[in-house]
């Protein structure tokens, strides 16, 4: 048995032997500072004899009883989970009592105590497998059950969980908060959060439009709450996180053809989050850093919205039709990536969505799928620990790339047809992505068995590229579309003829194709002039997932004309052509910062501005020759003009990004005047780090006690961490570096250390070697979140060299886990790049 670690063959196992019925579960939480007493009674029948187990990761086993009887509490390990030995076919009573410790690394219960006025706030994190961690259940998506839940919590907490709560009076001034859960949920989305939560309440009301593959039309109102850190609330702006959450509602209840099933629906901002949201059945749980503070970028606000948006198309994919396996995550995450941008670019202020799809979740998908980790979007899931590695670009960004290629391939009504058809089938229980494919057929009468093996099954990118012949008089006489790459796919893709008229560049015209195989005629290109073609893009309109590979005349004309290109998202489609030919080592690092400091001025979409900004600034550090990047002053001019914008929202971006490279007289003038004048609390953190980092501060220890005093919230904490681990001397470098080997931090401040070890500037005076002493040590010793973070953050990526490639390759010829050889060989492979990439810049 393997309960932290559950396989794919024992859940099968274990969801052909038990059906799981019912949990009631109280949960104490008065007992400790540091733990809680978990009582879970599960009812549950057996259709096969046999042994099997239940899933609790506790401290102590304090009561254990099958049907009444005591059992065994002494040879309880966690790694096992708790025996259920030679059960017959018949219904089952378990209870199981446990004493449990409060999580500090943001799963299971997380506890946190906000610096600001010493409150204190509770919430769970269960996905992938960590209800294990609160209440004893069979942890797998697939055994679905209903649920009775409890909280003793102080009686001036707020709790929230996935129903509303009902309070009775308990001992010791405490209160008893319950509520049902009487539709088939996974334990994974069962949530809860407590402590002195700030909360605003609305309502929304709208109508589910009929469809003839969903349900009747109807009248709907959910109840909507949104909640944060009393600290925080003075800086929650519900209103604008209300509307946007409507709609959503607006437009999901409008095209998926199944009312939002789960009563009301609340929203949390949550302390110490480690990824972006959770998805809880009517809980959603999102990182407390989206509610902004000090003044936040147009992209934060975007980005925000997509969070919100994600997470609500989960209580559809996810949530009412869950997956059997976790072999199927990328289909939940791809279809609410998917589903966010779509309903962002149709409902919401941020019409250009798919421009900022484009330019970051494509450049995510794009840098992952060229690791040597790759893997296809439909892949192994043998285990939990393979499960946890796969939470990353190709499960979300390329796997919603190809959704969004599907959608254009068989077209969007019957693209949402089939979605319809989905839920409808499924609704409360399991599925699989064969089960929407034959919605999807049924829906577009195509046979698209092909396309999932071509996009699903496979790895690696294809390049698409346009190739012309002309006659003497520069006529076309033959045009193909050549696409190359191991594996050959179909795509829906579109080819735009671009010109410059005036001072814009403009379209002129569009052609729409279906392509399979190495090369497809487009026959609409012959006859025409190809002088009168300044510019052709293979992938217009980002139908498909593929690289680009511009010819040798529009990429001449790129170059000298990206800032007028009329088009957002054309233009972005060339900033990311830019972007992926400088990783790939055809263009010089130098020449994509020259490009981008000269572009960047003109750049209308905030979202890509930022990004293109955090580009230029990893092409100046990571791939440029170290001599020319030493004496280079072209970004960190560019940055400190765009500092001068007139508009509030750019000035704040290029003010962020200065903060972040190494420093210049300039931008160093520009930060300390920050430090003397600005009210920005978040920039004035910045300037902290950075200053100190330069050793441009006297005492740096007093800056950052009189920033906190201006600005003690749990963010100026972290900051303060920042600041303090950004000094640069070898005796606080070696500190730091010790500290978050030995692994006693909390999840966030981890991260911010080790974002304060690495800034720019610490390079000399950071270990390289060692870290290969210490890697095994570090990973074996931590919780897999926790140790991934450490591992990826610790590996000498500031000493790019042949002898820390060498060194690297060393260390991965031990016997190695999974999770750490994957991260090893990541960075290593990015160091390798990185090193390719300064000899181009450099020749």
């Amino acid at each position: 048995m393997t309960s932290i670690n559950l396989t794919r063959e024992e859940a099968n196992a274990r969801s052909q032997m038990i059906d799981v019925k019912h949990y009631d579960v109280h949960l104490d939480l008065t007992d400790s500072e540091t733990h809680f007493i978990s009582t879970t009674v599960v009812s549950f029948h057996v259709k096969q004899a046999g042994s099997t187990f239940i899933d609790l990761r506790g401290e102590e086993l304090l009561e254990l009883r099958l049907n009444g009887a005591p059992l065994p509490t002494n040879a309880y390990e966690a790694k096992f989970g708790v025996p259920l030995s030679g059960l017959q076919v018949a219904d089952y009573e378990l209870k199981v009592v446990a004493k449990i410790p409060y999580s500090h690394t943001g799963e299971g219960l997380h506890r946190f105590v906000d610096p600001a006025d010493e409150k204190v706030y509770l919430y769970t994190q269960f996905e992938t497998a960590d209800a294990k961690r609160v209440f004893a259940c069979f942890d797998q998506p697939n055994m679905k059950a209903t649920y009775s839940l409890a909280f003793d919590a102080p009686a001036d907490w707020t709790v929230i969980t996935n129903g509303p709560t009902q309070t009775t009076a308990g001992a010791n001034g405490a209160q008893t908060w319950s509520t049902e859960i009487d539709y088939p949920l996974s334990t994974y989305l069962v949530a809860l959060c407590a402590g002195s939560y700030y909360e605003v309440t609305d309502t929304w009301t709208g109508e589910l439009s009929e469809h003839p593959e969903g349900n009747p039309a109807q009248k709907l109102e959910v109840p909507l709450g949104v909640y944060c850190r009393a600290s925080l609330a003075e800086h929650l702006d519900a209103e604008r996180i209300l509307t946007e959450t409507k709609q959503g509602f607006d437009f999901y209840h409008r095209n998926f053809g199944f009312a939002y099933p789960f009563g009301k629906y609340d929203q949390i901002f949550v302390p110490e989050f480690n990824a972006g949201a959770m998805e809880n059945a009517g809980c959603v749980t999102i990182r407390d850093e989206y509610v902004f503070s000090s003044k936040a970028t147009h992209y934060k606000y975007e980005r925000r919205a997509d969070t919100i948006l994600h997470e609500l198309a989960h209580m559809w994919f996810g949530d009412l039709v869950t997956m059997e396996w976790w072999d199927d995550l990328w289909l939940n995450e791809s279809f609410a990536t998917w589903s966010a941008a779509i309903s962002q670019a149709e409902e919401t202020q941020y019409d250009t969505a798919w421009v900022t799809f484009a330019n970051v979740e494509k450049s995510w998908a794009y840098q992952q799928d060229q690791l040597p980790t790759t893997h296809p979007i439909s892949t192994d899931a043998s285990d939990i620990e393979t499960v946890e590695q796969n939470f990353d670009g190709i499960t979300y960004a390329k796997g919603a790339s190809v959704l969004k290629q599907l959608q254009a391939y068989v077209g969007r009504e019957n693209f949402f047809a089939g979605v319809r058809r989905h839920f409808k089938a499924h609704a409360y229980s399991n599925a699989t992505f064969d089960d929407l494919l034959s919605s999807l057929e049924t829906s577009s009468g195509r046979d698209l068995s092909f396309w999932a093996q071509q996009w699903l099954k496979t790895t690696g990118i294809n390049s698409l590229s346009v190739h012309t012949e002309t006659d003497s008089a520069g006529i076309i006489t033959a045009a193909e579309l050549v696409q190359s790459g191991d594996t050959l796919r179909t795509h829906r893709v579109c080819v735009g003829l671009y010109s410059l008229q005036g001072d814009k560049v403009v379209r002129t015209d569009r052609i729409e194709m279906d392509i399979d195989g190495a090369s497809t005629e487009i026959a609409e290109l012959v006859g025409k002039k190809r002088a009168d073609i300044d510019f052709i893009l293979p992938n217009d309109d980002d139908l498909t997932y593929a690289l680009l590979d511009l010819d040798e005349g529009s990429l001449e004309f790129l170059i000298g004309n990206i800032d007028k290109f009329e088009d957002p998202l054309a233009r972005t489609l060339c900033w990311s052509a830019a972007w992926e030919m400088t990783r790939g080592g055809a263009m010089k690092a130098r020449d994509f910062v020259a490009l981008v400091a000269r572009g960047a001025a003109a750049e209308t979409e905030l979202a890509v501005l930022e990004r293109i900004l955090q580009q230029a600034s990893s092409a100046q550090s990571n791939y440029a020759d170290p001599a020319w990047a030493k004496e280079s002053t072209v970004l960190a001019d560019a940055l400190l003009e765009g500092t001068k914008d007139s508009d509030p929202e750019r000035s704040i971006i290029f003010a962020q990004a200065l903060a972040k490279i190494r420093l210049t007289d300039g931008t160093r003038a520009f930060l300390q005047d920050v430090l003397e004048s600005s009210d920005d609390e978040g920039l004035r953190w910045y300037a902290i780090a950075a200053l100190a980092a330069d050793g441009a501060l006297d005492d740096v220890s007093s800056a950052v006690d009189a920033q906190l005093a201006r600005d003690n919230s749990a963010t100026g904490y972290q900051a303060a961490v920042r600041a303090r681990a950004a000094v640069n001397t070898a005796e606080n470098k070696r500190a730091v570096w010790d500290e978050i080997v030995a692994g006693e931090l909390t999840n966030r401040e981890l991260t911010s250390k080790l974002e304060g070890l690495t800034y720019p500037g610490s390079d000399e005076l950071l270990p390289t070697s060692e870290f290969f002493d210490v890697a095994e040590k570090v990973w074996s010793s931590q919780s897999s979140e926790i140790g991934l973070t450490s591992v990826t953050g610790l590996f000498p990526s500031w000493a790019i060299s042949q002898e820390t490639l060498d060194e690297a390759d060393e260390f991965l010829k031990r016997d190695l886990a999974g999770g750490l050889r994957r991260s090893v060989t990541e960075q290593r492979d990015r160091m390798a790049r990185a090193l390719r990439n300064r000899a181009v810049d450099a020749d």
